[in-house]
């Protein structure tokens, strides 16, 4: 087995394999982890798992893999997604503390003492975080057994447990508490630390949080325990309801007959029947409703075959073709005719000759397009002319 030889190195690895971690740590919770789906994580590069494996980050075990315990505790923490509630921690830190101000109490040496000090306000801090999470893990942990455990009696074994935990983390509460409040009260007047005294404040404003938290879990706990046994009960009934049932005396040995006479609940009713006609606009456009309309005529096929109605013959008029035809202006060409002119424009167009009937109206048209596009090459004078009551300006070749 390979160690770090330093800090840097340890972030290096462990940044360099990230997706495969990442891959690992996401499916911590399935049975196994194959050997090949990580090397197909890692692009079939067989040294980077060897890699992980010599420097313990991962374990492999037979043709499975996994994360070191470790390092998935480290990843469970930092992310605050694990579910052990380990309050053992908490009873570690107390014992430190107790430690460390004997150790304080006793030694003479300033630097030395200011070591041991900092020690006991490290302790503190970790108390007031570690207690805290707990709680918060106890509260998933209950709720996730009563949610998601399938078993009755697995699930009953489950609350008792967290009930107990929860007595634990309680008393070591307490014990904290009365740590920094009553028995070591000589070290913390001796002491005069000002973040000393913060700390100490915060930790009782945490450790009281807890407290009442715990109540509430305790209430919640209690209430689950109830609906359990209730349940448990029930399903007792059932299973002699069930019994007789298949004995054949449910009807003899029982009263079943008179309180489902008397009993009125609607589920006992008969369900309505609602008929809803499909709109012929969903029928035609939506492809949905056709699916279901498919779905239903194949369940209610029948032998009988319905007769298709043969639709009319199409009439002749139908099958006449008929031409459109639409007259184009040459725009370009008209220009042309204009430009090798001297004639004003207006007058031109009227006197062109297009080779169809052209009216006033189509000619007043013609002029409007031919100065829009073709401006540039005539000559647009101040002077105007009118004809049909229409006013044009006069406009010549440049």
């Amino acid at each position: 087995m390979k160690a770090f030889s330093s800090i840097q190195q340890l972030l290096t690895t462990l940044s360099r394999e990230q997706k495969l971690l990442g891959e690992l740590f996401e499916k911590r919770k399935l049975p196994s982890f194959s050997y090949d789906n990580a090397l197909e994580v890692v692009d079939f590069d067989a040294d980077k798992i060897a890699a992980l494996i010599d420097y313990s980050i991962i374990r492999q075990n037979a043709s499975h893999v996994e994360l070191d315990s470790l390092y998935l505790q480290f990843f469970e923490q930092v992310l605050e997604v694990n579910e052990e509630i380990n309050a053992s921690y908490i009873n570690e830190h107390i014992l430190s503390i107790k430690q460390n101000i004997d150790y304080y109490l006793e030694e003479n040496n300033e630097d030395r003492r200011y070591g041991y000090l900092r020690q006991v306000k490290h302790a503190l801090r970790k108390i007031g975080l570690i207690t805290m999470r707990n709680v918060m893990d106890l509260d998933r942990n209950i709720d996730n057994t009563f949610k998601n455990e399938p078993n009755y009696k697995i699930k009953q074994k489950k609350l008792e447990h967290l009930d107990g935990k929860r007595n634990i983390i309680y008393d070591l509460i307490n014990q904290t508490d009365s740590l920094v409040t009553e028995k070591e009260y000589t070290f913390f007047k001796v002491a005069l630390d000002e973040e000393l005294g913060r700390i100490v404040i915060v930790l009782k404003s945490q450790l009281n949080d807890c407290r009442h938290n715990l109540i509430s879990l305790q209430k919640q706990i209690i209430e689950y325990l109830n609906r359990l046994k209730h349940q448990s009960g029930v399903v007792e009934q059932l299973r002699k309801i069930k019994y007789l049932k298949d004995q054949f005396e449910l009807k003899s040995k029982t009263n079943i007959l008179q309180l489902l006479e008397l009993n009125t609940a609607v589920i006992f009713e008969p369900n309505p029947v609602y008929q809803l006609n499909i709109s012929l606009e969903d029928l035609q456009n939506d492809n949905e409703v056709f699916k279901l309309s498919r779905k239903v005529a194949q369940r209610m096929r029948t032998s009988v075959k319905a007769i298709q109605p043969l639709a009319a013959d199409i009439s002749d008029e139908y099958m006449e073709t008929s031409v459109q035809e639409e007259v184009q202006i040459n725009l370009e060409e008209v220009k042309n005719s204009f430009l090798a002119g001297g004639n004003n424009l207006f007058d031109f167009i009227c006197n062109y000759d297009f080779g169809t009937e052209v009216s006033f109206d189509d000619c007043v048209t013609i002029y409007c397009q031919m100065i829009s596009q073709y401006d540039t090459l005539f000559k647009i004078t101040d002077a105007c002319n009118t004809r049909n009551d229409v006013e044009f300006a006069m406009v010549y070749p440049k």
